[in-house]
């Protein structure tokens, strides 16, 4: 029985970046699919006013908590979680395991350019069994049942969906049975621009601070300035919110 804890409308597994692995590790091994999302202080204000995105949240299997104010808020309420449990370390060391265990895995989202570079990267370090398959995030909802068909087709063992919230989100929560043959789904966010190099990643003294949010903004201020200023005071604002909700 996972510990759970109860904030901002959903519950979030208290586990460690290895007890994450672990349980989806064995889940994988007992043929039990999980749908995975990671949540972040954006992704708690969003879903506040979007219920789609709160009900694919609340429909995952595991949610884990991606960004060190999401750790910091659950400590205020007297409801701390272990540690943060970041998307794209858990991605890259999912499919760094995967390759042990000599499973495979498919890469959606991004652009072509992107994607096709991350599924690069992987073959040259693990060959070119790890991946099942790839396509980019460029799609309507006409052409999602034949993606679902591709990915089903491929046998791929883990899926990770690099596309923007709430889409990714929405694609997982509604396909859900259909891609219960692959072992593990996941969104992953902007994960395959920072293995592609699109991206660089913040040294690991500014994530352990919390400060990954402002390194992005200076690299894409024009894309990241709403959802680095605008939405982290909205999130300020939703944890004091729910501090005095039963008080």
């Amino acid at each position: 029985m996972l510990d759970r804890k109860e904030m901002f409308r959903i519950d979030i597994d208290n586990l460690t970046m290895d007890e994450t692995i672990d349980v989806i590790t064995k889940s994988v091994d007992n043929q039990q699919p999980i749908m995975q999302i990671v949540v972040n202080a954006g992704k708690l204000v969003n879903m506040q006013d979007d219920k789609e995105l709160l009900e694919s949240i609340q429909n995952a299997d595991l949610v884990n908590a991606d960004g060190m104010a999401v750790v910091w808020a659950s400590k205020l309420l007297g409801k701390p979680l272990k540690e943060r449990v970041s998307g794209v370390d858990l991605f890259v060391k999912l499919v760094e395991r995967a390759s042990k265990r000599n499973e495979s895995v498919y890469l959606l989202g991004a652009s072509e350019e992107v994607v096709s570079k991350v599924a690069d990267k992987f073959i040259s370090l693990y060959g070119e069994s790890i991946i099942g398959g790839y396509r980019n995030g460029y799609f309507t909802e006409e052409n999602e049942l034949s993606i679902v068909n591709d990915i089903v087709s491929s046998k791929a063992n883990y899926l990770f969906v690099a596309i923007s919230s709430p889409k990714k989100e929405i694609f997982l929560s509604k396909y859900k049975e259909q891609l219960s043959s692959v072992g593990f789904t996941m969104g992953v966010g902007g994960s395959f621009d920072v293995v592609s190099g699109k991206v660089k990643r913040a040294p690991l003294w500014v994530q352990n601070c919390g400060m990954e949010w402002f390194y992005r903004f200076l690299q894409e201020p024009k894309r990241m300035w709403k959802r680095s200023f605008v939405t982290n005071g909205k999130f300020i604002f939703l944890v004091i919110k729910e501090k005095f909700k039963k008080q």
